[in-house]
């Protein structure tokens, strides 16, 4: 990104900085080629629909915005996904490639049949390359066969969960995976997945750039937390906090047939609490959740586990909802080592709150019956939702039309309910985290009556806050 001058300065609703030039999209030359969509629409009676370079929605849609708009004639705004009437590369020239990072998602086999199918049929695209096991499969030594996809190969796998293509954790050379797109003659490369593998996908365009190759890398944004910056929501999200409400209810019947029965269920989110907190408004009988954006207490008077006594002391069972990376500061400081992808491998907070409560309880002569249910790996192998399999599907569509017009360097994702182009460079930066002081988290405390914070003495959202922030 360029550096920013006094004058760029502007909040958004991220709470990031940002100016307008963070905000363009590179383009790889001049779209000279008449778009295919032309024919295929008029044959079907359908008048073309294309979106201009010009038409933009705004980043921020708030009051503030429209205040900065008046004052200074201009607002940020990103890039209206869609086709565009004039493309940058002749399709029957044009060889493209598919690879998929990190871990599973619902909906990832969506994507890759729709990229498939769009390439094929709505740009005549024919050589579709699928890349296995992640940024491992541009690498020979690996030894990972490069497979060509084609429509009949993914015409069902969508009714699939898991991913046909396989995944993989961690880097690779960037200049051995460009080495690959130009040995294969690959002009463009879908890469679907999450933050650590967008970074990646940066450092192949800047091969790319120093090299001065017309290489086209769009990026599918992918993660189950829906933990990806400046976009509404990320496919497989909505599948994956549904799929969990099945949990909840197993945990809530099991919690509410027992005297003292508390139903215990961890869910993903590592870094952020989304699943977590959509899930528990989903089904309205959650008790408490706990996640990693709001630190708690075990012990004393205000500490979590004496209000879970209030709690079953009054109405004789409680459900919990932790997210898996609520609570790591409890136990302990010995860390278990990164993973391929150079994150912190997480201690169990299920399996930990569930000997806590069991032994606070023992100490106190109650007798309690704790049930322990941790899905997480059910939930991220199921195949994606109606909903989001149409998320995946337009997400996918959207990708292709901005890959063909010559953007680079960018993702496609919704944002204020547009599908939107945003620079790879800025959706890379950091992740998004549930607000304690935002609307999400106050729902969440409204539906579940728990205190704003488990910490002796009782401590305001501010100070919350400000101990995070430590």
């Amino acid at each position: 990104m360029k550096k920013r001058s006094k004058e760029s300065y502007i909040p958004v609703m991220d709470d990031v900085i940002t100016m307008a030039e963070d905000l363009e999209i590179p383009t790889l030359g001049k779209c000279q080629v008449k778009s295919p969509l032309y024919s295929i629409m008029e044959w079907g009676g359908v008048s073309p629909k294309f979106v201009r370079d010009h038409e933009k929605v705004l980043f921020d849609p708030t009051s503030y915005q429209g205040h900065h708009r008046q004052k200074n004639k201009k607002a940020l705004a990103v890039e209206l996904a869609g086709p565009r009437s004039q493309i940058y590369f002749n399709p029957s020239k044009t060889k493209c490639a598919i690879v998929t990072c990190g871990g599973l998602c619902p909906g990832i086999n969506d994507v890759i049949r729709a990229i498939v199918m769009a390439m094929f049929y709505r740009y005549g695209v024919r050589t579709i390359l699928g890349v296995p096991y992640g940024y491992q499969g541009f690498i020979p030594e690996y030894g990972h066969p490069i497979r060509e996809l084609r429509p009949q190969d993914v015409a069902h796998i969508h009714r699939e969960g898991g991913n046909i293509l396989g995944s993989s954790r961690g880097e690779q050379d960037p200049k051995r995976i460009v080495d690959f797109l130009v040995q294969n003659e690959i002009q463009i490369l879908f890469v679907i997945g999450g933050d650590g593998t967008l970074r990646g996908a940066l450092k192949i365009t800047k091969e790319i750039e120093r090299r001065n190759l017309k290489i086209s890398i769009i990026g599918v944004p992918k993660t189950i937390d829906d933990d990806i910056l400046y976009i509404d929501q990320s496919f497989g999200f909505e599948t994956a906090f549904s799929e969990a409400v099945r949990s909840i209810i197993s945990a809530h019947n099991e919690a509410h047939g027992v005297f003292n029965g508390v139903g215990l269920v961890k869910l993903m989110g590592r870094y952020s609490g989304f699943i977590a907190c959509y899930a528990a408004l989903a089904m309205n009988d959650v008790n408490f959740v706990l996640i990693p954006e709001v630190p708690f207490e075990l012990y004393g008077e205000h500490g979590f586990l004496e209000v879970l006594r209030r709690r079953l002391a009054a109405r004789k069972h409680a459900v919990i909802v932790v997210a898996e990376g609520a609570g790591q500061d409890l136990m302990g400081e010995e860390e278990l080592g990164r993973d391929a992808s150079g994150n912190l491998r997480l201690k169990d907070v299920g399996l930990f709150l569930r000997e806590k409560i069991l032994t606070y309880f023992k100490g106190k002569k109650v007798d309690i019956n704790v049930k322990y249910i941790d899905p997480s790996y059910i939930i991220r192998s199921v195949p994606a939702s109606p909903q989001d399999s149409v998320f995946c599907l337009r997400l996918a569509e959207y990708a292709v039309h901005a890959a063909m017009s010559g953007r680079t360097q960018m993702v496609v994702g919704k944002r204020n309910g547009f599908y939107v182009h945003l620079p790879m460079s800025l959706v890379a930066t950091g992740r998004k985290r549930v607000n304690p002081d935002g609307f999400l988290w106050f729902s969440v405390l409204n539906a579940t009556g728990q205190p704003v914070s488990f910490f002796n003495p009782p401590i305001s959202k501010s100070n919350l806050k400000r101990i995070k922030r430590k």
